[in-house]
């Protein structure tokens, strides 16, 4: 497919419109964001969740669990399924910030779309596989994508035209490389699904106690099946991922609602103060008052 217009200049153009300055900014298209940054970032800390998301301009790198994944302009990265990552800006400027538009990938919307259409069920070595991927965007990809932020500067027609071409993006990411991601992870009866099923309790009760066979239980699955797959998957062991969720989260609780360490710790299962500062050192590079001390510095400075 050969576009007849400079879809990168046209597309830059209405994210920087509706992104006028670095952070996140959520557009009137409700599962839609458009990220900027004008300088290259020190590692951050979050959650990323099912979403397509296109890098327009700039480049980025994250990691998940030992596994580095790096991805620039006219990349765009498919998450599918909910994944704690450290990710960071490694090219932007100013001049040439870096810019992102992500979409978030509905569930729903997603088996409503597989009824309806022919894609052959995936083959077997496929479930199992990471749930995060990097490919170039293909021409039909990139053309869904400018349709849609065209949309932004015509609110009207967002109701009828904007369900039309995100089931559009939907379809070409499903038909794409690693679509076979998206379906194992829907499919009722995959290892990947399963692997779903259980992030979704994790995340829903990270501060208890866990115990792997009650999990593995829960999803159908043996304890060494159970294990093989979690890791095929999410890059790392169910109690690393238990991990970073209560760390996450107690990091939250400390900026954004001023607990202390040591209620954080135990808001999120910690028994013990001193396994805290030491598993939260470990990930973050310096002690829980120490690093909320810093990210608020950097916080007041922007």
């Amino acid at each position: 497919m050969t576009l007849p217009f400079s879809p990168y200049r046209e597309i830059v153009d209405i994210a920087m419109r509706f992104a006028p300055g670095d952070g996140e900014f959520s557009t009137d298209i409700g599962n839609l964001h458009v990220s900027r940054r004008s300088r290259p970032s020190d590692p951050l800390h979050s959650s990323y969740r099912p979403c397509f998301a296109f890098v327009l301009q700039g480049a980025k790198s994250l990691r998940l669990g030992t596994e580095l994944i790096s991805y620039g302009t006219g990349d765009y990265l498919l998450t599918s399924l909910h994944l704690p990552v450290a990710w960071r800006v490694t090219e932007a400027s100013p001049e040439v910030p870096h810019l992102c538009l992500g979409l978030a990938i509905d569930s729903e919307k997603l088996l409503e779309l597989l009824s309806r259409i022919d894609i052959p069920r995936p083959a077997a070595h496929t479930d199992g596989q990471r749930g995060m991927a990097v490919n170039v965007a293909p021409p039909e990809l990139l053309d869904a994508a400018v349709r849609l932020l065209r949309l932004l500067d015509r609110p009207g027609d967002i109701p009828a035209m904007a369900p039309l071409i995100e089931q559009e993006i939907l379809y070409r990411v499903l038909t794409g490389p690693d679509g076979a991601r998206l379906i194992n992870i829907a499919t009722s009866d995959s290892h990947s699904n399963r692997i779903a099923r259980a992030v979704a309790w994790l995340k829903e009760n990270f501060a208890r106690p866990l115990r792997i066979e009650d999990l593995a239980d829960r999803v159908s699955m043996s304890v060494s099946s159970f294990h093989h797959h979690f890791k095929s998957v999410t890059a790392m062991t169910p109690v690393q991922y238990q991990k970073q969720l209560r760390l996450h989260e107690a990091r939250r609780l400390m900026l954004v609602e001023r607990l202390d360490a040591g209620t954080a710790g135990h808001r999120v299962g910690y028994q013990s103060p001193s396994q805290f500062s030491r598993e939260y050192s470990r990930l973050y590079g310096a002690s829980p008052a120490r690093d909320v001390d810093g990210a608020r510095d950097v916080m007041a400075a922007e």
